[in-house]
């Protein structure tokens, strides 16, 4: 059958209804994932149209995945984390939801305050068992989205729950169908799609909650969850690691709208960035994300990554507010006392910081030289040097320059006599022996020494 497609207003093939391949044995796709070898990438050679959606947005999963990997939050660090995710994504609510475990009495005073705050986004969601008892407190919560795990391969479908895919396929739902019964609208979480038989299951499996969302009068959004990390963002990838394939497919094949469409990935093989992008390109409105990519085993898709690639594809921030990133990195270090790795992007000590000497001359010289962006306007971090065994005369006038926040008429140059005479200090520490870097407290003290305290007067 022929039917013009609302995506791309042409005509569009629709004749082939996939149905549910119920099978004796799993499909574990050994000859993909070998699991005594290193997952292989097989190629079909096949594209599918790339296709933005008219609107993207982030969602977050940091105090639901995040609080998996790490010591559980207080309700008052919950409450000052979803003020600054608030701040982050901006008034448009680029950063749309936040989800939220339900299951403890601090899980839900945390629910509790946070909607006390009265804050349009983002909109605090759950994730739930399935279970009457669950949706009930969500309901009396006045939740009116829960996640709902649906285990999509057959690695879960046989070997944790020990059920065929018919048995599954009425599990879940039955389950959906609770959701509907208690009017809370709900996210089915395709867990671990990418090593799913996406014909044999999942598609058949979508296209039954499309038609029990039709009947109820309630949307479903459909979580594509890569929880091992194994999709890949090339193109002309076969199924069922490729992430234009199932997005493309969840749409050609099951009617899902962009907007109820939410990749969910996860670091294992570093491409949890290039596939968030990549689900986005090609038809998938909504990427969730944790704040610094915290969450099981290598982590979630990092949050501050998302709003740079937002920004990137998007040629703006749509008033996101970029600076309360730092300080989103300050409060995990300060206040809760996370170990942000010191080469993390945007967030770590060392991400626009540089020990060569050479390269310390050129952000002397014009801070773009070296420099990504003008991180000072846009993270409210500026450009730094460390001062070690390389730094040479640049280096040592630009550290001082910024650390004491010297304006132009008063800044020093690479041949002052106090940069000069430091250098020298500098290089007898590292001739005597020295191997490590040198401390602010220790550099500030020998300046104050050289310059007779005159910048510590400044």
């Amino acid at each position: 059958m022929l039917e013009i497609s609302k995506k791309t207003n042409l005509l569009e093939q629709k004749q082939y209804r996939y149905s549910l391949q119920d099978v004796e044995e799993p499909n574990l796709y050994r000859d993909v994932y070998p699991y005594n070898a290193v997952p292989r990438i097989p190629f079909n050679h096949r594209r599918v149209p790339m296709g933005m959606p008219e609107e993207i947005f982030i969602t977050d999963t940091s105090f639901r995945d995040g609080q998996q990997s790490v010591e559980p939050y207080t309700p008052t660090q919950i409450v000052e984390l979803y003020k600054l995710l608030s701040r982050l994504g901006g008034p448009n609510g680029i950063i749309r939801q936040t989800e939220f475990f339900v299951y403890s009495h601090n899980d839900r005073e945390a629910i509790r305050r946070c909607q006390d705050l009265g804050l349009k986004f983002p909109e605090i969601t759950t994730w739930i068992r399935a279970t009457k008892e669950d949706f009930k407190l969500v309901k009396d919560l006045g939740i009116k989205e829960t996640g709902i795990l649906v285990s999509a391969s057959d690695y879960h479908i046989f070997k944790k729950l020990g059920m065929t895919r018919s048995q599954a396929m009425k599990q879940y739902l039955s389950t959906v169908a609770m959701a509907f019964e208690a009017g809370i609208r709900p996210r089915c979480h395709l867990e671990d799609v990418t090593r799913a038989d996406f014909y044999g299951f999942v598609v058949p499996f979508v296209n039954e909650l499309e038609q029990m969302a039709e009947d109820a009068g309630i949307p479903v959004k459909i979580r594509i969850c890569d929880t091992m990390g194994y999709g890949v963002p090339f193109t002309e990838v076969a199924l069922p690691r490729s992430v234009p394939g199932i997005v493309y497919g969840l749409q050609h094949y099951s009617d899902v709208p962009s907007e109820m469409l939410e990749w969910h990935g996860h670091n294992d093989f570093y491409k949890a960035v290039a596939n968030a992008s990549i689900a986005w390109m090609y038809g998938c409105s909504a990427v969730n994300c944790s704040m610094l990519g915290i969450g099981e085993r290598t982590g979630n898709v990092p949050l501050e990554a998302m709003v740079m690639e937002y920004a990137s594809l998007r040629g703006t921030l749509d008033g996101m507010d970029p600076t309360v990133i730092t300080e989103i990195a300050h409060y995990f270090q300060h206040e809760i006392g996370y170990k942000i790795p010191d080469n993390t992007p945007f967030v770590g000590r060392n991400f626009n910081m540089t020990r060569a000497g050479i390269h310390a001359d050129g952000l002397l010289k014009d801070e773009e030289i070296y420099n990504i962006f003008d991180t000072k306007k846009i993270l409210n971090r500026p450009a730094t040097v460390m001062i070690g065994k390389t730094s040479g005369l640049a280096g040592i006038a630009y550290w001082i320059n910024e650390n004491y926040q010297l304006s132009p008429s008063q800044a020093v140059s690479k041949n002052s006599e106090l940069v000069m005479e430091l250098k020298k200090w500098i290089d007898k520490e590292y001739e005597d022996g020295r191997q490590t870097s040198l401390s602010v407290s220790e550099l500030e003290e020998k300046i104050e020494q050289l310059s007779g305290g005159a910048l510590a007067r400044l």
